[in-house]
Parts: structure tokens; sequence; C-alpha cells
């Protein structure tokens, strides 16, 4: 660690892509990295999505400048596609034994990082009833009011949404083709808004119910503080867990920082971070055998009930929905 440590000093700079402040307590992990070992970090386009971030990479190959991620942060079905073209480099962290065997790659080109499950977060300032399942969804006095929190073609958290709703709707982790049908059923409706919900367009009530990721929407009702009054229901079928990973990009310019990144996460203060904002991390097995961290862990969202797709079931879904969802939905979400 401590030749780590010199080499990422005096390389001096980490950039991250697709980080928002918000997002899993991302914000105050940042600030930690930054104070525990004085290097500076270039944040690129926060609300970036999973497929942005590959892009990114693939475009700045031959660019060692500040648009070029070190690091990536990606819905997990990116972790082999983006090994595959072979964005990625292969490294394990000191505590790589304690990662969820089922969450990583086994050579160590993409780890597990945190999941969460899907939850829909209401403004009650602007919904009268709170829909308590997905059914509830296609019900009239939800007209304009039901938004995705990204673009289901490029957005982890968003095309997952859609694979979510088909558990409850005849679907299953095999068959995500009932989600995009619901999706169709809600766009024709005119209850889907085409707008990428963010916490301005919660709070302004122009995407008044969002689907996301439980730990997002809590996150939002905490600085909300009641204004506006924030729900986060976690619909009573459908219930559906989504995995992030994290990976080095195999261009870094600043590799030994990217390295201490990982170490950083992946160590007891970083996943203390990740529990903050109310993740479940891909290390908590061990975080509970130890009796760490108890108080953080009781916070976390109920996830009883929730199921998450082998590497196989999510790369199917997801090449479903990110190539059918013009064809069969054909809502374009921005």
């Amino acid at each position: 660690m401590a030749a780590l440590v010199t080499a990422a000093k005096a390389e001096g700079q980490l950039s991250v892509i697709a980080l928002p402040h918000d997002w899993c307590n991302y914000g105050a992990i940042i600030d930690g990295f930054k104070a525990k070992y004085g290097l500076t970090v270039n944040e690129i386009t926060p609300d970036a999505g999973s497929g942005d971030e590959l892009n990114a990479i693939t475009n700045n190959k031959d660019n060692p400048g500040p648009q070029a991620p070190d690091v990536i942060d990606v819905g997990i079905t990116f972790g082999d596609q983006a090994k595959a073209a072979g964005l990625l480099q292969a490294y394990k962290v000191s505590t790589w034994d304690t990662i969820d065997a089922n969450l990583k790659d086994p050579a160590g080109f993409w780890y597990g990082d945190y999941f969460s499950i899907l939850t829909f977060e209401v403004n009650k300032a602007a919904v009268a009833n709170t829909p308590a399942d997905w059914s509830d969804l296609l019900k009239p006095e939800y007209k304009n009011q039901i938004a995705l929190a990204g673009d289901p073609r490029q957005s982890s958290q968003a095309y997952n949404a859609v694979y979510a709703s088909a558990l409850a709707n005849g679907g299953s982790l095999d068959n995500a083709e009932p989600g995009l049908q619901f999706f169709k059923t809600l766009n024709t409706n005119h209850n889907f808004v085409p707008t990428i919900a963010k916490p301005g367009t919660i709070d302004t009530g122009a995407t008044p119910i969002t689907i996301r990721w439980a730990y997002n929407a809590l996150a939002h009702k905490v600085a909300a503080a009641g204004n506006p009054a924030i729900d986060v229901v976690v619909p009573a079928t459908g219930r559906f867990l989504g995995v992030y990973a994290q990976a080095i990009s195999a261009y870094a310019p600043h590799v030994n920082a990217a390295k201490l990144w990982m170490e950083y996460l992946y160590s007891d203060e970083g996943q203390a971070g990740w529990l903050k904002g109310y993740c479940h991390t891909t290390r908590l097995a061990d975080l509970q055998t130890r009796n760490m961290y108890q108080d953080l862990i009781a916070a976390l969202p109920d996830i009883k009930g929730a199921v998450y797709p082998s590497k196989a079931q999510a790369a199917a879904a997801k090449t479903l929905i990110t190539t059918q969802w013009d064809a069969v939905v054909g809502a374009d979400v921005k």
C-alpha cells in the first residue's frame, strides 16, 4: 500500500465518471478519498449512464486528458461487455476474497460494488395516492406522472426498471418481454413521461413518480427534508435487485490512482461510505460476520423476496430491452 500511495500521489489525480454526489453517498466518499490521500479528483459527466462510460473509454483511448476516465462504475452487465471489448484491465484489491464470489469477474477485470432494490419515489405534493405495486401505475389517475431515472437504451437503472416490471406482469428472469409491453401500455395511455427524472424534476412535479434504486430515492427523501414530502415504496411484486460494478480502464492515464481508489472503496472505510448511502455492498457478509457497522446495515432498505438475475439472464434482458425499446415502446427518453 505504501508504494501504491506514493505512486498515486506522484500522478496527482484521479478521473472518475458518472458519479453523482447523491448516488450511494459518492459526494462524501470522494471527499474522504481526497482528504486521506491528497489527490485531485476530476469528475467527468456525473449524470452519465453506463453506456456513456464505456464510450468515454473508447473515445479517449489515445487521449490522456481530462475527458479520459481512469475508473468506471457501471451496471454489472456492462462488465463482461467492456472486458470483451478490451476496455478494462485486471486488478484485485487486497480485500478481494471478501467480495461476493458470484458478483465479480474471476480474473479481476470487474467486481461488484453495491446493489439495491427498485422502488417508486413519489412526490406527495403532486400525487394524491401513492402507488403500491406495478399494476397501480396503469391507473388513469397517474397520467403524465411516471418516469424513469435514465434512458433505458443506455442506463442500467432505467432498463432494469423495465426488467423488473416484467416480473410483475407475467414475465420472469428469463423473459423480459412483458416489461417492454408494460411500458408500451404506459406510454400509449400517456401515463409515461419521457423525461429523465432527477431530483429537480421530482421536486417540481415534472416527474412526480419515478422508478429508481432505493438508495437514490431514500437519499433524495432525506435531502428534500419534507419540501416536498417524499414517499419511497418497494412494490408488492416484481421485487428486483440490481448490481453495479467497478473497473479500471485499460487506458487509464492515472493507473496507480485508479488502483488506490479501488483499495479505498473496498476497504472497511469505503464500505461504510456506501452503507451510509443506503447501499447494500458486495462485502456485506464479511462486515456482518465481524459485527461491523451494525447501525448502518440496520438502516438499509428491505429487500425481502427480491431476486437478481444471473449474468446470462441479465445480459439477455439488457440486449432485449436496449435494442427493442424504440420499436416496442417508441418513447424517446431524454
